[in-house]
């Protein structure tokens, strides 16, 4: 099992440090930049593009960052890069433009979005980007159908389950993707503390990063409870 301590390192910057859409936006290449250049760790979402390539994109939509209408994995990765985010001059990254901007000076994680049926092939595009990848880089994902496909799909890379929840049915639900042999867990910071974070962190001793901390206070809650932050909005350094 490939050691992860390295999450709980520096804090997380969530989509890139972005001052939340307002000039600088999240998933972008400036983000990333901004975020390495300060020494922040990297969280960012990837998606399959139509070529079957992952491209750097959180939502399923394109209107809320592009302005266009339609769905991200309908585009090739060449058309993704038409784009531009919320009018900047950012336009949407590949994954392997953003590894190579990054250049392994800070941490990435990256979080694959899933589109049942639509989605195959993204596990292993992601590896292929981060083969030979010099960086620390970790995969993690919501979707249990693209958990089961890490071992296989993406061998040797840390892997992670993105959760959230606190009835029994959803954290039974994140037990069952223990037998995957994941190697982290990140929790929503408003579902802490739980008997899954618990077990993860007291008995199988895996490191757990909470998301998404957007203040000093909701950080004091995440530093009592789990090892590191993924936070937007504000600077955890001035705790």
């Amino acid at each position: 099992m490939p050691s992860v301590d390295w999450l709980k390192n520096v804090p997380i910057a969530h989509r890139g440090l972005h001052d939340m859409n307002k000039k600088h936006w999240e998933n972008t290449l400036s983000a990333f930049d901004a975020a390495a250049s300060a020494g922040f760790a990297i969280e960012c979402d990837v998606h399959l593009s139509a070529d079957g390539k992952a491209i750097v994109f959180h939502d399923g939509t394109l209107d809320r960052v592009t302005g266009s209408q339609g769905n991200i994995d309908e585009l090739t990765a060449e058309q993704a890069a038409k784009l531009r985010v919320g009018g900047t001059n950012d336009h949407v990254p590949t994954l392997a433009e953003s590894l190579r901007l990054i250049g392994g000076r800070v941490p990435i994680v990256i979080e694959l979005k899933g589109i049942p049926g639509r989605d195959d092939g993204l596990v292993k595009a992601v590896a292929n980007d981060l083969a030979g990848y010099e960086g620390q880089a970790a995969i993690m994902s919501f979707d249990h159908h693209l958990i089961r496909l890490f071992g296989k799909d993406a061998p040797g890379i840390p892997a992670g389950l993105t959760a959230e929840g606190l009835r029994d049915e959803n954290l039974e639900a994140h037990f069952s993707m223990l037998a995957y042999d994941i190697d982290f867990v990140s929790y929503n910071v408003h579902h802490l503390e739980n008997r899954f974070v618990d077990f993860v962190r007291g008995t199988l001793d895996l490191p757990v990063i909470s998301w998404t901390v957007r203040n000093l206070a909701e950080k004091a809650i995440s530093d009592a409870i789990v090892d590191q932050i993924t936070f937007e909005g504000f600077d955890p350094r001035t705790a």
